[in-house]
């Protein structure tokens, strides 16, 4: 498999995935000509797009759907709670539960903590290598850390600094939300699951959803590497995605 980070943030989440049969989208939160013209950078036509998963229904990740199911029509795998959530309608769809399987690529769900009506995270797998996915999520289940050691990929929500939060200008209320358990992932919290999580098979790590405001690339990448130093891990290969630029192409 190959994943790249076409855009993450606040303003917009689209990510790609290849196997050697099939090619996906997790989210498509750009409009229709910003996830064309990303495509484009990595030379994939998008009328080639198999399937479409979404994490969740808010803007950011969903805004470009509609126009591009219209021009483009792949299927879209998705919850009953996110369907009932669209406000257009669906032809080509599938409700997922625990597991479902496109093409030669299989997908195990595992839910996360966020202020909608459903939120999932996903093992995405094919020929026994595996990609972890988890955005917008105020924690981790500890019910779920036994199915997510030890995997090649990690591509998690480092979304901000609590300092930097809690200084800034945003309304109490919006701090508090961002902080709670349906809010967003701090570096703190996803540096302290990864080092529960990764194992001698994980080759990357991948930060995605950082806030413009709230977080910095290196502020991100610091607190990630100290904590692992502190667990005695010894892994430094960091990517962190940004909004207006792809990440590099990870290859399993």
């Amino acid at each position: 498999m190959d994943i790249v980070v076409l855009a993450s943030g606040s303003k917009g989440n689209v990510s790609y995935i290849t196997s050697s049969t099939t090619k996906i989208l997790i989210d498509i939160g750009l409009n229709l000509k910003s996830v064309e013209s990303k495509l484009d950078e990595i030379n994939v036509n998008p009328s080639s797009i198999d399937a479409i998963i979404l994490t969740h229904t808010h803007s950011d990740h969903i805004c470009g759907l509609k126009m591009f199911i219209k021009k483009y029509n792949p299927k879209i795998y998705l919850s009953a709670k996110m369907y009932n959530e669209l406000t257009f309608d669906l032809d080509n769809y599938e409700i997922i539960d625990n597991e479902f399987k496109i093409n030669d690529i299989d997908i195990k769900v595992f839910k996360l903590s966020h202020d909608t009506s459903d939120s999932n995270g996903y093992i995405i797998s094919s020929n026994n290598k595996s990609i972890v996915y988890i955005t917008d999520t105020g924690y981790i289940n500890n019910k779920y850390f036994e199915m997510l050691k030890n995997k090649e990929i990690y591509v998690i929500e480092s979304n901000h600094d609590v300092k930097m939060l809690m200084n800034g200008n945003r309304p109490y209320y919006i701090k508090q939300r961002i902080l709670g358990d349906s809010g967003h992932l701090d570096n703190t919290k996803c540096s302290n699951y990864l080092a529960n999580f990764i194992g001698n098979k994980t080759k990357k790590i991948i930060l995605i959803h950082l806030s413009e405001d709230n977080n910095t690339s290196e502020i991100a990448l610091n607190t990630l590497k100290n904590t692992l130093k502190k667990h005695n891990i010894d892994f430094d290969n960091i990517i962190i995605s940004t909004q207006n630029e792809k990440t590099e192409l990870v290859t399993l």
